[in-house]
């Protein structure tokens, strides 16, 4: 816990204290947005990495659906062809999960700063080069107490992850019509548990966020729009790429 906590916990922590001394009027919303930003663009290759690999392992369902529907009495065998599959297309299938992974750490410190940091008997953290605010003013953009719990920002944030959510499935690629019943199934189960979860994790969401400290919400408000934003780049990046090659 002491090596996470001087990994992640005290640099963010520093770094919101750090930038909230320099903000103009001491805003700390716009030093949590300012920090928001500064993780995002940290992590922009590997968030773009996942990106694109939900997006090619989109673009080769028909063909996974393909060897797993010609190999499906030999598993060892459908392995090594989805394998082969993966590679001739340069798809990492496990690639998308290292940014989450990454980013949770990223998330736990900023609830402990959200939390418990952010008052005026904890600057005894501090960097000696970071500058002991007189007090933390917890009332940011002249409305919002970021110290205390906020539901509009909680349902905010998951109306962002629904659209994000919703985006990524509007990108996928049409699959080709099953002539198999079980495969049809698997289709139809799948595609249903898409859209359940398009709505469970909003909802889940409202759940967590409804009592969570606002500065949290807000982070994760600003986080959730900027991979809206990647997301549109990312995914407009790939369709050019895929015109290039099919024009070459």
């Amino acid at each position: 816990m002491e090596i996470l906590k001087a990994i992640f916990y005290q640099p963010l922590y520093n770094g919101l204290i750090l930038i909230y001394n320099f903000i103009p009027g001491h805003d700390l919303g716009i030093a949590i947005i300012l920090l928001t930003l500064l993780i995002r663009f940290v992590l922009y290759p590997l968030n773009s990495l996942s990106i694109r690999s939900q997006k090619a392992l989109q673009d080769i369902q028909p063909k996974i659906k393909q060897v797993q529907k010609e190999f499906a009495n030999n598993k060892e065998q459908q392995a090594k062809e989805l394998l082969k599959l993966y590679k001739e297309h340069k798809v990492n299938p496990f690639s998308s999960c290292l940014p989450l992974l990454i980013q949770l750490p990223f998330l736990i410190a900023l609830f402990s700063v959200f939390k418990t940091g952010i008052t005026d008997t904890a600057f005894a953290g501090l960097y000696s080069f970071v500058g002991r605010p007189e007090a933390i003013n917890y009332i940011s953009f002249g409305f919002l107490d970021i110290s205390k719990a906020s539901p509009i920002l909680a349902i905010a944030a998951a109306g962002l992850q629904f659209w994000q959510t919703r985006m990524l499935m509007h990108s996928k690629v049409p699959h080709p019509k099953s002539d198999g019943k079980d495969e049809g199934k698997d289709e139809a189960f799948a595609a249903t548990m898409n859209k359940q979860m398009m709505y469970i994790a909003p909802v889940m969401t409202i759940v967590i966020g409804w009592s969570l400290p606002s500065g949290l919400m807000v982070y994760w408000t600003v986080s959730t729009i900027f991979s809206i934003i990647q997301q549109y780049i990312v995914f407009k990046r790939h369709a050019k790429e895929q015109a290039a090659a099919v024009s070459s």
